[in-house]
């Protein structure tokens, strides 16, 4: 997994060498395609959930811009300096899956997008700190919520992290807030060797959020900016190690 992670890795630093005004997200998707292709990965995303040629997603890799949080679909959108860009990416190398998301800023940004990524990354770092054996995952997710929200800002609800392997998604369900729901029946303690896909979705305004008619791509109901980030974690016997930060 550590292999696939550095896939996924190199992927995203060439998309985010391409990052300006002016390239379209279906450029990016393509700089992202023939990187992992290039180092012998299949992507996760094409054609998910059926995996079936020309049903299901359609892009190689999830490009969010803006009000855009997640699943957004790679196409002619030109970006503009001091967009919030998402991109995510997930693929199997040998077997072993990697997923992980950056949000990047065109240019410059205005201090509230600087300010929003900032924390969507401050929130995944402080995750990383906390996991350790032992604990329950509600209480690494109630300090993420905590952070994002005592800046002023939402944690989205409807979408969360998840176990990762030999498969994308696979079990725990991995979220970002706490609930009554997840308390009752989903909580689990954290173990030496689990997985995890630890991702972050930052949102500048409210919490709420809508899918698009296109089936695929959530923004959020008040448009203000989004922000997320993920990475695959492994959790270790004293801790737990970043798997898709290139090492």
């Amino acid at each position: 997994m550590r292999a696939a992670g550095r896939v996924v890795h190199q992927t995203l630093a060439a998309c985010r060498r391409h990052v300006c005004p002016g390239v379209t997200t279906a450029q990016l998707d393509q700089i992202a395609l023939e990187t992992f292709t290039a180092l012998g990965a299949v992507g996760l995303f094409k054609n998910y959930p059926t995996y079936e040629p020309g049903k299901g997603f359609s892009g190689n890799t999830c490009i969010s811009v803006n009000d855009e949080v997640v699943h957004g679909i790679p196409g002619s959108r030109l970006l503009r300096a001091g967009d919030a860009v998402s991109i995510d990416c997930g693929i199997r190398l040998d077997g072993w899956c990697g997923d992980s998301a950056l949000t990047m800023i065109v240019g410059e940004g205005t201090p509230d997008i600087v300010r929003l990524v900032r924390i969507a990354e401050e929130t995944l770092e402080l995750a990383i700190r906390l996991i350790r054996p032992g604990i329950r995952w509600s209480d690494v997710a109630r300090k993420m919520q905590e952070y994002v929200e005592s800046r002023g800002l939402s944690c989205v609800r409807e979408f969360v992290g998840h176990g990762i392997g030999r498969r994308m998604h696979e079990e725990p369900k991995v979220p970002n807030f706490v609930s009554s729901e997840f308390l009752n029946r989903d909580d689990f303690y954290l173990e030496p060797g689990m997985t995890l896909a630890v991702e972050p979705m930052v949102i500048l305004g409210g919490p709420e959020v809508v899918v698009l008619d296109d089936g695929w791509t959530v923004v959020t109901r008040d448009h203000t900016a989004a922000a997320h980030v993920e990475h695959t974690l492994a959790v270790t016997s004293d801790g737990c190690e970043v798997l898709t930060d290139g090492r």
